[in-house]
């Protein structure tokens, strides 16, 4: 272990979600923090952000073990660590993978380490399993052996750090999937963070039409921003029938798809990355897919890779679009609940969520 033993932390402190019919959803504790074993690293929390699974969790549309500490974005510092091989030191900062694999079962080692028969997923898991510091909405997380980490660079800052585990490394995930196409042309169906990431990646992938839809209008000078264009209206869709070359649907929405696969011109790749629910039944038919040979691929979650990915992504575009503008408030840990109901609204791509603020900041 590189901290002196007085140095070492004796406790931390976590907001436990109790599920949605308990008598108090969220309940702040104080509890020791474990001995690492060989291969962890304790880990503070800087910053964390709200994804919307969370949102779906607590309010009903996703079902979670509970009693647990949610959340799964965040970039952390490190404390401690006893990876010997590794040249981590303390105060670096961090981002993780969400999953936890073994590296050695079949789907590690076709490159599917979120499909790991092992996995373990922060933020998602009973507080029994494990440390009982496992989600980011804490002031610690121990980082279990098979977790994957990357060092932030110092010009990207906490507030754009903190999605990069989740949203940003998922956004590149999809994009190992789309050819690049001198002089395409792409749909991104959803106005979101996924969304948005995927607009800039595109842009950097030399797509040369980038097209995003969405339900809020206000995030239009958002998606221009970000080297699409906001598309609202059905005469565009009619007018690109048949033209586009990748769509991209991270709105979570089923009845996007068949706008998707009119859109599609031959040959066309189609992939689902937002309908990670139950309620994602579709009403295409083989016929729609076999006659345009389309070819359409799901994307869920990502590899060890492509963390690396997305931080050397952020880094390289960190002047080039608004990642910054795109994050709202800071909230308390405390005030979790609070932070809940304003990332329920959805002004914001992401609210954040901080154990060392004391007030809510803008």
């Amino acid at each position: 272990m590189i901290n002196a033993q007085n140095t070492y932390p004796i406790s931390g402190a976590r907001t436990v979600f109790n599920g949605l019919n308990s008598e108090t959803m969220f309940v702040a504790q104080t509890a020791p923090l474990p001995e690492l074993a060989l291969g962890e690293i304790l880990v503070k929390v800087r910053l964390a952000s709200i994804c919307m699974s969370d949102v779906h969790t607590i309010t009903g549309q996703r079902i979670e073990p509970t009693p647990s500490v949610l959340g799964h974005e965040a970039v952390v510092e490190v404390v401690s660590h006893r990876r010997p091989e590794s040249d981590l030191a303390v105060g670096d900062r961090l981002t993780f993978s969400i999953a936890d694999s073994c590296g050695q079962c079949e789907f590690c080692l076709a490159g599917f380490n979120q499909k790991c028969v092992q996995l373990f997923k922060y933020g998602h898991a009973k507080l029994s399993d494990g440390s009982g510091y496992n989600g980011c909405y804490a002031t610690h997380i121990i980082i279990r052996r098979g977790t994957h980490v990357v060092k932030v660079p110092q010009t990207i800052s906490d507030r754009c750090a903190a999605p990069i585990n989740c949203a940003l490394a998922t956004t590149m995930c999809a994009m190992e999937y789309v050819p690049k196409i001198k002089n395409g042309r792409a749909f991104v169906q959803g106005d979101g963070m996924l969304g948005l990431y995927t607009c800039a990646a595109l842009h950097e992938y030399g797509y040369e039409i980038v097209y995003c839809s969405g339900t809020r209008l206000q995030r239009s000078p958002f998606i221009d921003r970000f080297g699409a264009i906001p598309l609202y209206n059905d005469e565009i869709l009619t007018e690109e029938t048949n033209k586009i070359d990748v769509v991209v649907e991270v709105c979570g929405v089923p009845n996007v798809v068949n706008d998707g696969i009119r859109m599609l011109k031959p040959g066309g790749l189609y992939l689902f990355v937002g309908m990670v629910h139950p309620n994602s039944k579709l009403d295409i038919t083989g016929e729609q897919i076999i006659r345009k040979c389309l070819t359409i691929k799901g994307i869920h979650n990502y590899a060890s890779r492509h963390l690396d990915q997305a931080v050397q992504f952020l880094e390289k575009t960190i002047n080039k679009y608004p990642y910054e503008e795109l994050m709202g408030p800071t909230y308390n840990l405390s005030a979790l609940s609070d932070a809940m109901k304003i990332a329920i609204e959805k002004k914001h791509g992401r609210i954040l969520v901080s154990p060392n603020t004391s007030t809510e900041s803008n």
